[in-house]
């Protein structure tokens, strides 16, 4: 059997990689030491070209079917890694066969769950990657995608201002459906509850969590935290006429989950006193795409509504009208974004991607305000956030140069790069 690559042609370099030899095998000038999860796979970070990407050895129509529903699921703009190629008819020289592979591309500044629950992990920080979790399982629920497997291993997590944003890495138990049971929504929650409180139990048990924190309680934050979401966002609401205000409540709520609304539908009640709303809501992202329509930059959710507001005050500020959106936008990003996010040296900008830097120097201007009495400009909040607050943080974006077997430590864990496989 001859090897066989599927991947775009913009991927040519991949073809080159030791396919003949067990990925575990592979030769550690090939690989990226990156922090790890558990995964019933091989999988190990490669390194091709200038791009990072997750290989992960699995069998040739399971590799198929999961290079698929990643890329419809990537189509419907839900938050997962994207698949690259898949690899099949891999021998040994001797010619004994090898199992096929799936590739990824790397999110870059993404860490595992393992990364981040710690003995420094604070209760609230914790709840947050919950919260995280559920959203994105309400999404791919929306979606019609039953995931049949939801855990933190198969989840990877980006700081989204004072939030996280969960994105789906192995999709191999899913199913996509035009639309779910309640049964199968049901079920990926008893799944999800099941997994997330075991896996936060072996953290306890190897000695690596905060004793505040309850693995029980926190797992079933997952379906308490879901079941809120999709209430809010499913659940038609009976308005009385003229109460305009009700409906605005409504719609603020699901913009401040992150939700947009495409259309309302609305039924009259037989008396005509009361109409009946269901908003039919198609997509998360509300701010990251007005965010990104106004100024071509692309950010997290949170981080979006939080440069956003900053952009409003600004546009405040200089008197410019509602209707000098645009204006306003550009001259917030040649005025304001680009020179604070211009102030990290270049030995730095690996620490945090630019949106979420913008971020923490808001935040630091406004403690700094707190605590001096009076407005600070921001840029000196800026130069003062790089020297005190951004030199401390280690790496989050993927350092290429790392060779397997070089530990890696973040947040206060030793990763060892040789021992543990990863998750995609």
């Amino acid at each position: 059997m001859s090897l066989h690559l599927t991947a775009a042609a913009t991927e040519p370099d991949l073809l080159f990689l030791p396919w003949e030899i067990p990925l575990e095998q592979w030769p550690a000038d090939t690989l990226v030491a990156l922090p790890r999860g558990i995964s019933r796979h091989i999988v190990r970070f490669v390194r091709s070209g200038r791009d990072v990407y997750a290989v992960k050895e699995t069998i040739a129509p399971i590799a198929q079917r999961e290079y698929d529903l990643l890329g419809d699921l990537g189509k419907r703009d839900i938050p997962c890694v994207s698949p690259v190629g898949i690899v099949t008819g891999r021998t040994t020289p001797s010619g004994d066969e090898l199992p096929a592979a799936i590739i990824t591309r790397h999110l870059q500044f993404s860490l595992p769950y393992r990364a981040l629950f710690s003995t420094t992990l604070r209760p609230d920080t914790a709840n947050r990657l919950v919260d995280a979790l559920a959203v994105l399982l309400v999404r791919l629920h929306l979606a019609g995608f039953y995931w049949g497997d939801c855990s933190l291993s198969n989840t990877l997590f980006r700081r989204d201002a004072g939030s996280f944003a969960a994105y789906l890495v192995d999709a191999e138990t899913g199913e996509l459906h035009d639309r779910l049971s309640n049964g199968q929504r049901a079920h990926d929650l008893i799944i999800a509850e099941t997994n997330v409180g075991g896996e936060l139990l072996d953290v306890e048990a190897a000695g690596r969590l905060h004793p505040s924190i309850d693995p029980l309680k926190i797992s079933a934050n997952v379906a308490a935290r879901y079941g809120r979401l999709w209430e809010e966002i499913t659940t038609p609401v009976s308005i009385d006429y003229g109460e305009r205000h009700e409906l605005d409540a409504r719609m603020r709520r699901l913009n401040d989950l992150g939700f947009d609304v495409a259309e309302l539908s609305i039924v009259s009640e037989a008396d005509g006193s009361r109409i009946n709303v269901t908003p039919k809501v198609v997509d998360v992202g509300h701010h990251s795409r007005r965010l990104l329509r106004l100024t071509g930059l692309d950010a997290e959710e949170n981080q979006a509504r939080r440069l956003l507001n900053d952009l409003d005050a600004f546009r405040a500020a200089s008197g410019l009208s509602v209707d000098d959106e645009e204006l306003a936008a550009h001259r917030w990003v040649n005025d304001v974004f680009e020179p604070v996010t211009g102030l990290v040296p270049r030995s730095l900008r690996g620490k945090l991607e630019p949106a979420q830097m913008f971020h923490e120097v808001l935040e630091h201007r406004w403690f700094m305000g707190e605590r001096l009495k009076h407005d600070i400009p921001i840029a000196a909040a800026a130069e003062d956030y790089v020297s005190t607050v951004l030199v401390e943080k280690p790496d989050e974006q993927a350092v290429l140069g790392q060779r397997l077997g070089t530990p890696s430590t973040t947040y206060g864990l030793r990763f060892d790069a040789v021992d543990e496989d990863d998750d995609l």
